[in-house]
């Protein structure tokens, strides 16, 4: 492989501290110093072949992390990732949520939400220079941005010709390089257990980015394949699958100061973004987001403060917003304390003064610096625009558009076709749009669009979308009831809230919709071309930011390397290494106290309190109050372990991701931050920095003492 620019920044990569960095796998070796060092006592070179142990047991569940737990198919992950699926299989007279759900045998498993994957990592290739051809090289706006998908659809339908695998190019430094990721995509995926939401979300939103913290967050899924082993719909017949590898549980506990590595598959970070990027998401995009997310928990919690069944319907979305709600809160107060602003914008200056002060570098790397910043300065202003558009939108007109659009491309050669709309996207489309009428309630929906329809319609004329108000039927100054009974009219008018209605438009031609008089299919077909016209326009815009920001980062790069420093990519939901240590913390974040790097069962019994967030089942109090600990106690600590602090970095996306000891053995699962550091999405403090894992003692004691999991123990060998 020729060397590129990644190459130079993994040849620097030992610069950087052990703690910070989320490490792509082919990067280890680099840092095999630090890691010696740190602990680990595998062999660091082992860890770049991500279908050996452990690399091969860490997969991706589209949003979460998860890991093989036994070699028939077992996964482990987080309460909160497997929340939905619970959600989604309870009912008012069986609430799995409150009472937990355990499948003594395979039989008793249960279907995971509509859409649920499990995606295992086979191979990563850089095909930086086949996306960027030289042919694409010299282009320039939409056209850039149709070549590089045209190249990536390529790419990726030669690599899909292996039946059953998901591909995708990945963007790394902001566009500069593209890898090739094959994955296996599984699609029968089963609920097997998940403990009492009073154990996996006790504290609730009340604790969450909080310490000390006493979450029991974990939960269990099964992976099934057809019988030749390859990836298939669900099936009575199918059968689980069986991994090349798969995580071995901890013998010994971990205790502070010891070694500790997660791997997973963390979201986004914004690190290398410019300052402008930077205000601007502060000073607007974060805070509109806080607002908009607050008024969603309030409406939701009204509509359904009498119906437990729409409550139930809509327990996964709550977590989620309630989740990045106080994610982004946090976020704000941490930024206005700081001077990140500031250091960044002075950092940027600093490279700047780097390019100008020598010709050659100015001629390659200056220009772009500027249009970065001018270009991604309007594209901000076009998303706020656009803000309310989206929370406006109801359900099932937003379905509608996704069926018209499925329905003009299918018209197209597959591979002409738009991404997300080929074949290859047609099982997960088709499971979405199924199982839809799963997570609504129409007075729900409605309430949440009136509420933003209002707040859209109040926005000056420039600001709207004219063709999603002829669509709907709306306009500036409408009242409350002009705009309830529109509304009224819309919904009635449609029959896309029936799961069999929904899928047979998947099938139908653009002239069958055009024909139609749904009122949601008749909305989406009248906002169809406009619509092509507004993605043209971002496309235009998007192909200029891709390749100024590319040239930006190549500057970035080849400065910080001047220096003799790291440049590890912003995290982009590919598979990632952090390594630290287990630790508490000198002082809270209120400057006050220390945080100690273990919280106990006995934390579980100061809290609770019977009713609400922190209402852990009698059962598990029971054990606590007996000290029926069995093998599960800390020699030191004397009782059960929940959950540690330690000093890695981790996103969203992390969730779930395995935490393994100094051998690769499994030692917990990490499962948040702390509210004063996931600043660190956007300037990583080394001092702060701390992300929280339920200890894995917890979760076994709760399976052996409290849910009698004795079935699952036995599989994972961990009785």
């Amino acid at each position: 492989m020729k060397k590129t620019l990644l190459s130079l920044a993994i040849l620097t990569s030992f610069a950087a501290h052990a703690d910070e960095g989320m490490w792509m796998p082919q990067q280890l070796p680099q840092v095999a110093k630090q890691l010696k060092a740190a602990g680990l006592k595998l062999d660091p070179n082992t860890l770049t072949k991500l279908t050996e142990f452990p690399m091969g047991a860490v997969v991706s569940l589209g949003g979460c992390s998860a890991s093989f737990v036994s070699p028939e198919g077992l996964i482990v992950t987080n309460h909160h990732c497997v929340y939905n699926s619970v959600a989604v299989n309870s009912t008012p007279q069986n609430d799995l949520l409150a009472n937990g759900f355990l499948a003594k045998t395979r039989a008793d498993e249960l279907p995971a939400a509509p859409g649920s994957r499990v995606f295992v990592t086979e191979e990563v290739t850089n095909v930086s220079d086949k996306i960027i051809d030289a042919a694409t090289a010299k282009l320039t706006g939409k056209a850039r941005i149709d070549a590089i998908e045209k190249n990536e659809k390529q790419m990726v339908a030669q690599c899909e010709k292996d039946p059953g695998h998901r591909c995708t190019v990945a963007s790394y430094y902001g566009g500069l390089e593209f890898y090739l990721i094959k994955q296996l995509e599984i699609r029968d995926v089963r609920l097997v257990h998940a403990p009492p939401s009073g154990i996996g979300k006790f504290g609730g939103d009340t604790d969450n980015w909080m310490w000390p913290r006493h979450t029991g967050d974990y939960g269990f899924y099964r992976a099934y394949v057809s019988r030749d082993g390859k990836a298939a719909d669900f099936s009575k017949d199918n059968v689980p699958y069986v991994p090349k590898h798969y995580l071995k549980i901890a013998q010994q506990g971990v205790k502070e100061g010891d070694f500790i590595m997660v791997v997973g598959y963390p979201g986004r970070t914004n690190r290398h973004r410019l300052p402008n990027e930077i205000a601007w998401t502060f000073d607007w995009n974060y805070p509109a987001f806080v607002k908009a997310s607050g008024e969603i928990l309030a409406i939701i919690d009204e509509q359904t403060k009498n119906d437990p069944a729409a409550r139930l319907k809509y327990a996964g979305q709550i977590a989620g917003v309630n989740n990045y709600y106080k994610n982004r809160k946090g976020m704000i107060a941490s930024y206005q304390d700081s001077d990140i602003l500031a250091r960044k914008t002075a950092e940027h200056n600093a490279l700047k003064s780097w390019v100008n002060a020598n010709p050659a570098r100015k001629a390659e790397f200056g220009s772009s610096i500027d249009d970065a910043e001018k270009l991604i300065a309007q594209r901000d202003q076009e998303v706020k625009k656009g803000f309310f558009v989206s929370y406006a939108t109801p359900r099932f007109l937003g379905s509608a558009r996704t069926l018209y659009r499925l329905a003009n491309e299918r018209a197209k050669p597959d591979a002409e076709r738009k991404t997300g709309f080929q074949d290859r996207d047609t099982p997960r489309l088709t499971s979405v749009i199924a199982g839809q009428d799963r997570t609504y309630d129409e007075k729900v929906d409605k309430a949440l669009v009136l509420n933003f329809l209002k707040q859209y319609l109040a926005q000056p004329q420039a600001e709207h979308n004219a063709a999603f108000d002829a669509a709907l039927g709306v306009r500036s100054g409408m009242s409350d009831a002009e705009l309830k009974a529109q509304l009224d009219t819309l919904y009635a008018g449609s029959k896309l809230q029936d799961k069999a209605e929904r899928l047979a438009w998947m099938k139908k031609s653009p002239q069958e919709f055009k024909a139609s008089n749904d009122a949601f299919i008749k909305a989406a077909v009248a906002m169809y071309e406009p619509g092509l016209k507004q993605e043209a326009e971002e496309e235009e815009l998007g192909g200029k930011i891709q390749q100024a920001y590319a040239n930006y980062m190549k500057a970035k790069i080849a400065y910080m390397h001047s220096k003799g420093q790291a440049v590890y990519p912003d995290a982009n939901s590919t598979l990632r290494v952090t390594f630290g240590k287990i630790a508490g913390r000198d002082h809270g974040a209120d400057g006050t106290g220390s945080w100690t790097a273990f919280t106990t069962v006995k934390g579980v019994l100061a809290k609770h309190t019977g009713e609400g967030e922190f209402n852990a089942p009698e059962r598990q109090l029971a054990a606590i109050r007996a000290k029926d600990f069995g093998k599960y106690a800390d020699p030191k600590l004397k009782t059960v372990p929940v959950d540690y602090l330690a000093t890695l970095d981790i996103t969203g996306g992390n969730s779930g991701s395995a935490a393994l000891n100094a051998k690769g053995e499994l030692i917990g699962l990490a499962f948040d931050g702390t509210l004063d550091s996931i600043i660190s999405d956007w300037d990583f403090n080394k001092a702060n920095t701390r992300d929280i894992q339920v200890d894995v003692r917890y979760i076994l004691w709760n399976m052996k003492h409290v849910d009698h999991a004795d079935n699952l123990l036995k599989e994972m060998k961990a009785e």
